[in-house]
């Protein structure tokens, strides 16, 4: 295999020796022990193996975490005890520290060593421990880490950059009762300790790394996939996802070429989860709010299995070219689900997405610098803090802008199984994307399509600004156009019944429904009884159990004030801590009447213990911001 591209591709975003050191594997020995309610307890050991790069290397730095306590550092040795090695912690920036080892003597290019790092943790940013309220089942405890994107130097010593990937493995001991799961291709139990046995056996980078551990259950529900989660939601996740994952990856193989992960399961996550989705790979973790009951939500999961190719393959080196995960991953999505569920209702989806980067760039202002796709990431500055609609969107545009350049989707797609094939198991700059782009369409690049005025490559990399160029969804307009239609009729001052009734909302899919209600929210506040008598008129979305359908209503009760309704919003916070959907509704609260604030004050200062601790900081915020204001 190659030597990954972005090995020496420099990341500020980690203090760890990369350009020194190749780590070849990574074994993790843990203790897993809960403590009282607040955090529990990881013990043990990392052991990183690996390869020195340069001539006269005398010192290894790696990402740790003031939160990871190292009581010892070894270099290991196959016939005796590892000999103990001077180490120190050095402060690095607010998201992290460095864990400097001192080796006895200097190494040549080429030498292989193995340190064994003793330590414990658990109290970190990326170590989270749920409390048994926080649960669905309420009765026991729960732990998981989140790694992305600079998380998982509290949870173990590593090279934290995406530049790097290696295999890894691990032991698992936890409490009688419990199961652990990972992000690994094997998955073992030994039952005389509780002990669940690891491995990894492709290389991936350290934020792909993720263990959770709980009162969790499984089921089949495909030949490669089966669904995880707490015993009293496994029977949903099962009758909502059974038979749908393979038709997916299917379609995703067909298209991107071979899945290599083995399996893709997905785990189901207490209902606190901050997060729609992660892409663990193996083992995608995901919210309970995909659990619609009636399979309107399923299609969320095409994303994650398209970062099967694009973020978990072909990874970006640096957060700075994080549209290189999510923009692919985008363009990638929509091409799965243009082939399972047509032209039309992606298009629909996509205008969704694309109304979500209008409104962000609306927020920020376009000239803002975090609205390149390249974006410099300042030394010290957490990369998380970086995040936005723009790597998805506008690198959504982007690919699709190459797509369009290209002129036939046959011959991209085979582009996107060559790229896919080309950098596999490699971590990239977009330089080395678009170079591979030019050589793959020769013809295009004697053209000089990287420097068309107003489209060049560079600009779409380094200016802020909405997208140069839009993709055409106007295959979306048959579900749009009466979607808009109904709207326009709702937000007459007096209302057309007859007209309303005679436009049929049963058919109409998830995305149609959201395209509507969006719509609604604009043309908000309507005239007073109207939003009594849509609620009367569609109960299939103001008594929705579908999450998206939720927020949107949540939204309309509040822009307009329908205190009757209220409760459907306080009913929708407690049942749910996802960052998406949680703080639109504070925010919409906050800026509503004065019954709006009292309620999000009442109902923060009841859910607030069951929300995931940044998701807490954010919503502190809001309430603490000029009402209206936010």
């Amino acid at each position: 295999m190659a030597a990954p591209v972005g090995r020496r591709v420099p990341d500020v975003a980690s203090a760890c020796s990369a350009e020194s050191f190749e780590l070849r594997h990574l074994h993790l020995a843990l203790r897993v022990a809960f403590g009282p309610p607040g955090p529990g307890q990881l013990e043990g050991a990392a052991r990183l193996e690996l390869r020195c790069l340069r001539d006269g290397a005398a010192e290894l730095s790696l990402d740790s975490h003031p939160s990871l306590a190292v009581s010892r550092v070894g270099l290991a040795a196959p016939d005796r005890d590892a000999r103990p090695l001077r180490f120190e912690s050095r402060p690095f920036a607010s998201y992290g520290s460095a864990l400097h080892v001192f080796l006895p003597e200097p190494l040549r290019a080429g030498e292989c060593l193995a340190l064994d790092i003793a330590y414990s943790t658990g109290g970190g940013p990326g170590v989270c421990w749920l409390t048994p309220e926080q649960t669905a089942g309420k009765q026991k405890p729960y732990m998981y880490t989140q790694g992305q994107a600079v998380l998982n130097r509290s949870f173990f010593p590593c090279f934290d950059t995406p530049a790097v990937k290696s295999t890894y493995s691990a032991t698992v001991k936890v409490p009688e009762g419990f199961t652990a799961v990972m992000s690994a291709t094997t998955w073992e139990k030994q039952e005389k300790d509780n002990t669940f046995i690891f491995k990894m056996s492709q290389p991936i980078p350290s934020y792909l790394i993720a263990l959770a551990v709980g009162d969790i259950v499984s089921a089949e529900v495909g030949p490669r996939s089966r669904v995880w989660a707490e015993p009293c939601l496994i029977e949903a996740a099962k009758k909502e996802y059974d038979g749908v994952i393979e038709e997916f990856l299917v379609v995703g193989e067909k298209l991107f070429g071979p899945y290599v992960w083995g399996r893709y399961d997905i785990l189901f996550m207490p209902p606190s989860f901050p997060f729609g989705g992660m892409e663990n790979p193996c083992i995608t973790f995901v919210t309970p709010c995909l659990l619609a009951g009636d399979r309107s939500l399923v299609d969320v999961i095409i994303h994650e299995i398209s970062h099967s190719w694009f973020g978990n393959l072909v990874t970006n080196a640096n957060w700075g070219e994080f549209w290189l995960n999510e923009g692919f991953t985008m363009y990638a999505q929509r091409r799965i689900s243009t082939l399972v569920y047509g032209a039309a209702y992606t298009c629909l989806e996509a205008a969704t997405g694309r109304a979500l980067l209008r409104q962000h760039m609306d927020n920020t202002g376009e000239d803002h610098p975090l609205n390149k796709l390249r974006v410099k990431i300042e030394p010290g500055v957490n990369p998380d803090d970086t995040y936005n609609e723009t790597p998805y969107e506008k690198g959504y545009c982007f690919v699709s802008y190459l797509a369009h350049l290209v002129g036939d989707q046959s011959k991209f797609d085979a582009f996107l199984q060559a790229y896919v094939n080309q950098f596999k198991f490699q971590s990239i700059m977009a330089d080395s994307a678009l170079e591979f782009f030019l050589e793959y369409f020769p013809e295009l690049k004697k053209k000089g399509v990287a420097t068309i005025p107003g489209f060049e490559f560079d600009r779409w990399l380094n200016t802020p600004g909405w997208p140069p160029y839009l993709p055409d969804l106007s295959p979306g307009e048959r579900l749009m156009k009466p979607a808009e239609e109904l709207a326009e009729l709702w937000a007459a001052s007096s209302l057309n019944m007859e007209a309303i009734k005679a436009v049929d909302i049963s058919a109409w899919k998830t995305y149609q429904l959201v395209f509507f209600l969006d719509k609604i929210l604009q043309k908000s506040p309507l005239p007073d009884t109207s939003v009594a008598k849509l609620s009367e008129m569609y109960p299939k979305i103001s008594k929705a159990q579908n999450a998206e359908l939720r927020l949107r209503w949540c939204q309309i009760v509040l822009k307009n004030n329908h205190e009757p309704e209220f409760g459907k919003v306080k009913d929708f916070l407690h049942s749910q801590g996802k960052q998406k959907y949680t703080l639109p509704i504070y925010r919409a609260m906050w800026s509503g009447s004065e019954s709006a604030r009292a309620l999000a004050v009442e109902t923060f200062s009841a859910t607030a213990p069951q929300l995931h601790v940044n998701v807490q900081s954010y919503v502190k915020k809001i309430l603490a911001s000029e009402p209206g204001g936010t």
